[in-house]
């Protein structure tokens, strides 16, 4: 009999690092991201909001791990402050291909819808382990639903670029709740939400209370069975590593 393939996903909303805000400020709040990850031991995390330094530091304790999501150099230079969205991966993880896109009508561009309040991303990864073959998507969605609903658009004809039928993970802040119309976007398309009917709250503005809203999500279909999930809560010393929660899930594949 074969033995089940188990790997756990991560996605945190980092706050991106420039933000003034005092006591819960990126240089005290990194302090709990080893802890974090010694706890929960992730082998893909997804992190939305990450300044070039917070990747840098990410990069530095997470020493066994490879990333992607990074502004390319052939780009023009980023703004100051710019954001990314990475996917750290276990390096028993071979990363096949991956794809940085904008959401956008131009996704191969540097660009972003006229409604949009940033230019917003999502960075796609085809990565193998043991065998078997996974599709990674990290984004982070904008504010206004119809940018949301014509992002979920983008993203699932992005998804047309790479092997059809593999498994797939999309993680990342969509800035809105399951039962949009954003959310109904991707069930359509067969994904599945570990937390359905089990919601509660993923950003907590650094109070560690639930405030409504869960817009961090885990959404997977094709070849795994999810077998647990959490919306981690921890403080590591009395500090949040965030102002959202960081949301995990186990799966397991064949």
């Amino acid at each position: 009999m074969t033995t089940p393939f188990t790997f756990t996903v991560m996605t945190v909303n980092l706050r991106f690092g420039l933000a003034e805000d005092g006591a819960n400020a990126w240089d005290r709040r990194k302090t709990a991201y080893p802890s974090l990850f010694a706890d929960h031991a992730p082998d893909l995390v997804g992190v939305q909001e990450a300044n070039d330094f917070q990747t840098e530091y990410l990069a530095g304790i997470l020493g066994g791990y490879g990333h992607i999501g990074d502004r390319v150099e052939s780009e023009d230079p980023p703004p100051p402050g710019w954001q990314d969205n990475i996917i750290f991966f276990r390096k028993s993880w071979m990363l096949r291909t991956f794809k940085h896109f904008y959401l956008s009508d131009t996704p191969e561009v540097p660009s972003q819808f006229p409604e949009s309040r940033w230019p917003r991303q999502c960075t796609i990864g085809h990565f193998e382990n043991s065998g078997r073959s996974l599709i990674h998507v990290n984004t982070h969605f904008d504010f206004a639903e119809s940018v949301q609903e014509r992002s979920a658009g983008v993203l699932i004809d992005l998804l047309a670029g790479f092997p059809s039928g593999l498994p797939t993970l999309i993680t990342g802040d969509f800035n809105t709740s399951p039962g949009t119309r954003t959310y109904e976007t991707f069930m359509e398309e067969g994904f599945i939400d570990p937390f359905a009917n089990r919601h509660t709250s993923t950003f907590h503005g650094f109070t560690g209370k639930d405030l409504g809203g869960h817009i961090d999500w885990i959404l997977y279909r094709g070849g795994m069975k999810n077998t647990g999930c959490r919306i981690v809560h921890a403080s590591y010393n009395g500090i949040y590593p965030s102002d959202h929660y960081p949301v995990t899930a186990v799966f397991e594949m064949e």
